[in-house]
This record gives C-alpha cells, structure tokens and sequence, in this order.
C-alpha cells in the first residue's frame, strides 16, 4: 500500500506575521483617515485650547495604533475612539487647575461707566445706569448683592471679604461673578440705548 504525502505549501511565519502588519496599518491609516475631521471637531468643541485638542487627538490615534499591535478586538472602533478622547478630555481638566482672577484682573464699576468729567451728557448717563444698577442689585440673592456691592462699590479686596466673612475667596469670585452675569444681562437694553 502507498502512502501519499499531501505536502502544503510551506508557509512562513515571517511573512505572514508582515501581511497581518500590513493589513492593521491599511486598517488604521484609513481609520484615521475617515474619522480624524470628525473626531477633531468633537474635541475642539469641548477643548478650547487647540494645542491641547490637537495632543488628546493625537493620543486617541497612538491608542488606537497600540490597540491594533496588542490585537485588542476593537468591534466598534469609532465609538471606541470617542471613548478614548472623552476620557482624554476628562484628564485634562482634572489636570488644570481653577485659575484665581486677582482684584487687579477683574476691574471696578468706574471703569465701565462714562466719567462726570466726560460733560453734563456723560454724567446723566452715569446716574441713570447707576440708578438702574440699583435696580438691578436689588433683584440679586443676598450674597451675590454682597460680595459685589463690598469689592465694587466699597473697594474692599476679596481677600479681606474672605476673612470677615469666613467664605472662601473662590466662592466670593463665583459669587461676584454671577452677580455681574445678571447685571450685564438686566442692563443690556440702557446700554444699547445710549450707544445709539
């Protein structure tokens, strides 16, 4: 009885190992290629610095290129892309810290309103917008009311308002900040009509 040798083809490793590689990088380069305008924009909505855009961008694709070696099963790689730089984008602002704004940065109230120096046009201006300012305080909570009357009107710096007041200064600044969002707003129509 003859025995028949069915011999294959010999295949190599090597070579095969370089199809796959070849194969993952067709994958990828297209990948990136589709989703990178996209994928772009959805940082850059969410991260206002564009060089912090462009490296969590940048890193989503790094990730993507080292999930692809290591042969991770990605079955939706988009959505895993998205993933990846939400997470990104979640890192970075734990990373940065609030920034304080000093007393200096902020301004006073005498810088935005029209001087009497300015003639007798410029001073009924100025006390129309402080009577409607009035107005306007008085619509706000109490704290808010307080923290901007004290570093607005009075002069004091948040620091001393901290300390007799036992709040901290960033909720002084959240405070006066919200404070000057619903002034800015209550008084937008005075200002257009005076600017006509």
């Amino acid at each position: 009885m003859t025995r028949w040798k069915i011999s294959e083809p010999p295949v190599r490793y090597a070579s095969m190992m370089e199809a796959i590689a070849l194969e993952q990088n067709r994958r990828i380069v297209e990948t990136v290629e589709r989703e990178r305008g996209k994928l772009r924009n959805f940082i850059r909505r969410r991260v206002t610095d564009p060089g912090d855009a462009e490296d969590i961008l940048q890193d989503v694709f790094y990730e993507l290129v080292e999930a692809s070696r290591l042969m991770q099963p990605l079955e939706q790689v988009t959505a895993w892309m998205y993933r990846v730089a939400t997470n990104r984008i979640i890192d970075l602002f734990r990373k940065k810290k609030p920034v304080t704004l000093s007393d200096e940065q902020w301004g006073t109230l005498d810088d935005l309103l029209p001087s009497n120096e300015e003639g007798p046009e410029a001073a009924y201006t100025r006390t129309v917008l402080l009577d409607e300012m009035d107005a306007a305080l008085d619509e706000l909570p109490a704290e808010q009311r307080d923290v901007f009357v004290a570093h607005e009107l009075q002069g004091r710096s948040f620091k001393e308002i901290a300390e007799e007041s036992g709040v901290g200064v960033n909720t002084l600044l959240s405070r006066k900040h919200y404070a000057v969002v619903h002034l800015r707003k209550r008084l937008q129509e005075i200002y257009k009509e005076f600017s006509k």
